[in-house]
């Protein structure tokens, strides 16, 4: 699906992200809690930041934080709650960051490595842009023991178009970023509608 076909799914569901996530927020509390404490006093990227779930609990504490997303209207909705200064939205191309190499501590990207056409090009530009001994935060479900609630999920987002390009388990997970730049230092699995593995990795 070309990324202008992406773009127009993700702008049509924009309004309704916030409450369709919502029977993942023990998850996301989890996450936020442990992003806050590694971006502290950091510059950071988010890439695929869709409403600013990510952004908008945890930008506050950052020295700077740019959120990044192709869909207009998802930019539209996250900026609607942004309260932190240092917290700045913009439209850009994850395969294609308009940003100087190694412009950043942290990088962060949450649930969108697994519906990307080109992720090994997104993890490309990740390394590019990332500083030396920079860390990369990329929570990502995860196919593995799928309940019935679970498998359900996965196909209703897949009949909405918003189609898995992989169905990873967590080991395959861990290998594709292994593969592309990155080792990652830290996983644990968190429970959501659809298994979430929360990673950090740093650059080969």
């Amino acid at each position: 699906m070309p990324i202008r076909d992406h773009a127009k799914i993700w702008n049509l569901y924009a309004p309704v992200y916030d409450i369709f996530m919502m029977s993942n927020k023990k998850a996301y509390q989890e996450i936020y809690q442990k992003i806050r404490k590694i971006i502290a006093n950091k510059k950071v990227l988010e890439i695929a930041c869709g409403t600013g779930l990510i952004s908008n609990h945890t930008a506050n504490v950052s020295k700077a934080y740019i959120a990044i997303d192709f869909s207009e209207n998802m930019l539209i909705q996250a900026q609607k709650h942004k309260k932190a200064g240092q917290l700045h939205y913009m439209k850009a191309d994850a395969c294609a960051l308009p940003f100087e190499n190694h412009s950043f501590d942290v990088v962060i990207i949450a649930n969108a490595l697994h519906i990307i056409p080109h992720a090994e090009k997104v993890l490309a530009e990740i390394a590019r842009v990332l500083k030396s001994g920079g860390i990369l935060i990329a929570p990502n479900f995860i196919h593995e023991n799928l309940n019935r609630k679970a498998k359900f999920m996965s196909d209703l987002l897949t009949m909405a178009g918003i189609a898995f390009q992989m169905k990873w388990d967590a080991e395959g997970y861990v290998q594709f970023l292994k593969e592309h730049h990155f080792q990652v230092k830290k996983k644990e699995i968190l429970k959501a509608t659809i298994p979430l593995m929360y990673t950090e990795a740093v650059r080969k």
